[in-house]
């Protein structure tokens, strides 16, 4: 089980610029505000913590079809659709397409370049493409979907509609219009849950099965995890004291920077799948808590002398994991040269776990608040705890805040700007600011 290590955030461990016990008592009406809108479900969005009880039965007979029919699995899809399936392959099958099949790419940017080196690798007849986007409209996704879909025509003729599945919105939108036109397969997002908080969903558990990852022992993780974090006692509750935590080093501290730093290169996108929630979640009206990803021990060497000696404005997030599932021993090789000598011999988790410690204690030394999630093991059950549990806190943290932890609204407004640059009906107004833009910005050109 998922534990949390918070003795370093506290006046107690790293004197006066930790938090003190009065501190986070005195916010109790405020976090027993935000528990009952949890509890009493006061927002539809809060249909994510209802994925832990889904029937996975048409994900895993879509995956089988991908499986028997396709040597390469293209995923099209942009933020959370993308940052979430990337999370959980890079955690729990590393270098996949070195060593198994069906080859897996995720395409969630525009780049023309990256675009036509997909297509110079892909065999229309012995690939997929999962086309996911909740609204339908993305404009980044739906080009992506209209090249492919025309390539894949070009080659396949009418053939080409087997080779796609679209994951949407079950009740509307231009995508599902598709689908019913089409004859696609498809797999349905529940309207009410938002992009970053739909990793499991099927938006995100296709690609983990067609990687052979079984995505029950995510969402028994994730389950596990939502029981020991549906207690409304802030002391016995993880999510919600870690978002306290964090809450009032913020507001109290102006520690405005949080640093999520896994000690797994497994966990770096996971690092990147967390900034997007925390940052698309919290930073609203003028508020919010800034995300920043690392990964030990490699920023280590690159970050660690900023903590230590730049602005006081952050928080250091660690995740350890016990076991790493593997081991590999440094063997005894120039053992008379210092230096080697005292690597000789020693294993290489061994070494990981003395660096994070070390991070941990020269962060502690110095009062520079710091708090760690520890997992046992890196596997699916832990990883959909994570998951969970950071959806959870991000939630939490929201309400803490007094904002929506579920909309956008300038997210959709660059969606709409995309729109009106383009010409779309009913975008006029986006259109001509941006060509007022264009017209007062001042161009150095050398």
């Amino acid at each position: 089980m998922l534990e949390m290590h918070f003795a370093n955030m506290l006046e107690e461990v790293i004197g006066d610029k930790g938090l003190s016990l009065v501190e986070i008592e005195g916010i109790r009406d405020k976090t027993a505000i935000a528990h009952s809108q949890i509890h009493e479900r006061k927002w539809e969005e809060l249909a994510f913590i209802d994925l832990v009880n889904q029937d996975t039965a048409d994900i895993k007979t879509i995956a089988g079809y991908v499986l028997e029919s396709s040597d390469l699995f293209l995923l099209l899809g942009i933020g959370g659709s993308a940052m979430g399936p990337r999370a959980i392959l890079e955690a729990l099958q590393p270098m996949h397409n070195f060593r198994n099949k069906p080859k897996i790419f995720i395409y969630d940017n525009i780049d023309p370049q990256t675009l036509e080196a997909i297509i110079e690798i892909i065999d229309p007849h012995k690939a997929a493409v999962n086309v996911v986007s909740k609204s339908g409209n993305t404009a980044e996704t739906v080009a992506s979907f209209m090249i492919f879909w025309a390539y894949f025509k070009k080659v396949l003729g009418n053939e080409s509609a087997k080779k796609f599945i679209i994951t949407t919105n079950p009740e509307g939108g231009i995508l599902r219009q598709i689908v019913k036109e089409q004859g696609l397969l498809s797999l349905p997002i529940h309207p009410s849950i938002v992009g970053r908080y739909s990793v499991l969903s099927p938006a995100g558990l296709l690609l983990p099965e067609i990687a052979g990852i079984n995505s029950d022992d995510l969402l028994l993780g994730a389950k596990d995890i939502l029981t020991k974090c549906s207690n409304a006692e802030l002391w016995e509750n993880p999510a919600y004291l870690f978002s306290t935590l964090l809450y009032l080093m913020c507001t109290k501290e102006k520690r405005t920077v949080n640093v999520m730093m896994p000690y797994a290169d497994g966990l770096k996108s996971m690092s990147e799948w967390f900034c997007q929630l925390w940052a698309e979640s919290l930073g609203k009206l003028g508020l919010g808590i800034t995300p920043y990803p690392a990964v030990g021990t490699t920023d280590q060497h690159s970050q660690l002398q900023l903590w230590m000696e730049g602005p006081e404005d952050k928080v250091v997030i660690f995740i350890r994991i016990i076991d790493y599932g593997s081991d590999v021993r440094i063997p005894k090789v120039f053992e008379k040269t210092e230096g080697f000598n005292l690597l000789s011999g020693l294993c290489l988790n061994d070494l990981i776990s003395a660096a994070a410690k070390s991070t941990e204690l020269a962060l502690t030394n110095a009062s520079k608040p710091n708090i760690t999630i520890t997992i046992p093991v890196l596997d699916a059950y832990h990883v959909g705890q994570l998951f969970m549990f950071f959806e959870l806190c991000t939630t939490f943290m929201g309400f803490l805040f007094g904002v929506n932890p579920f909309n956008q609204p300038w997210i959709e407004a660059g969606k709409n700007n995309i729109f009106g640059l383009l010409g779309k009906p009913g975008f006029q107004k986006q259109k001509e600011d941006i060509q007022r833009m264009a017209k007062d910005n001042i161009c150095w050109k050398l």
